[in-house]
């Protein structure tokens, strides 16, 4: 008898919370460094993006840098979670 492994999270509540709040979608796919990098790289590129951007640019684009990694970490949240609930599926289906 094979074990059955616990049910991932549903992928859009993955993506849900990664929009919220950056790098929890990496938590809840059982990733904490993972989450914990890229909101390290987004404060970073934010950071460095603000300090020399030109002072007529926008506010988004001061923050251009961050905002990029943002939404790969979101990008990233989901397309794990979609993958670990297929593979659940697939093996327990």
């Amino acid at each position: 008898m094979k074990p059955v492994s616990a049910r991932p999270l549903n992928p859009y509540l993955v993506l849900a919370a990664a929009i919220i709040l950056p790098g929890v979608g990496q938590v809840l796919n059982r990733q904490p460094f993972r989450g914990l990098l890229f909101l390290f790289f987004m404060f970073l590129l934010g950071g460095y993006t603000l300090k020399t951007a030109a002072p007529d640019v926008s506010l988004l684009g001061k923050f251009a840098g961050g905002i990029f990694v943002y939404a790969m970490a979101i990008f990233d949240a989901y397309r794990h979670a979609r993958i670990r609930h297929v593979v659940w599926q697939h093996r327990n289906g």
